[in-house]
């Protein structure tokens, strides 16, 4: 078990790294070019960065113990382009207080929910939490090629490239 807390550490120094550099490269476009519709499921890079943060509360909650909000997926919860970062930066900081803090009894549990379509599950934790960042990572590619449709500079989002401890050997 060990490793596998280690682990989930690590994506969530990883998470917290990959979004401020996405965030980063997002905040060198226009409102407008954020907005924009385009060919993806939460619509707009807007729309998109505001789903992960839906889809983390709602896990966080259920991590928990708590009923998550009862929100659509699609729920805009910060029209604001700077209200969400600073949303996205403090709710990385609880995700990473949050692993910091799992120990063996909590990953050889189960939780019990009801997802967004009203059916009911009960999983493992390791599962969750292996789908918890999966789900960041598949969106963050998601506005990752949508910047890219900007002509704007992408960051590298590689989890070895955002973990490096140190600087690159020439």
């Amino acid at each position: 078990m060990d490793s596998l807390i280690e682990h989930f550490r690590r994506m969530g120094r990883y998470n917290s790294g990959a979004n401020a550099a996405l965030y980063d490269a997002c905040a060198q476009i226009s409102e407008e070019e954020r907005r924009r519709h385009r060919k993806a499921f939460f619509v707009s890079i807007h729309g998109t960065l505001n789903h992960i943060m839906v889809g983390d509360r709602i896990w966080m909650a259920r991590f928990a113990g708590e009923t998550a909000p009862s929100t659509g997926l699609d729920a805009v919860v910060h029209e604001d382009f700077d209200e969400l970062r600073r949303a996205r930066e403090g709710e990385d900081a609880r995700i990473e207080r949050f692993v910091d803090r799992l120990d063996a009894s909590f990953l050889a549990g189960s939780i019990a929910y009801v997802n967004n379509e009203g059916r009911r599950f009960v999983d493992p934790v390791p599962l969750l939490l292996a789908h918890f960042f999966n789900h960041q990572t598949h969106h963050r590619g998601q506005v990752h090629d949508m910047l890219s449709q900007t002509g704007t500079p992408t960051p590298v989002l590689d989890l070895h490239r955002i973990l490096r401890p140190g600087p690159v050997a020439p």
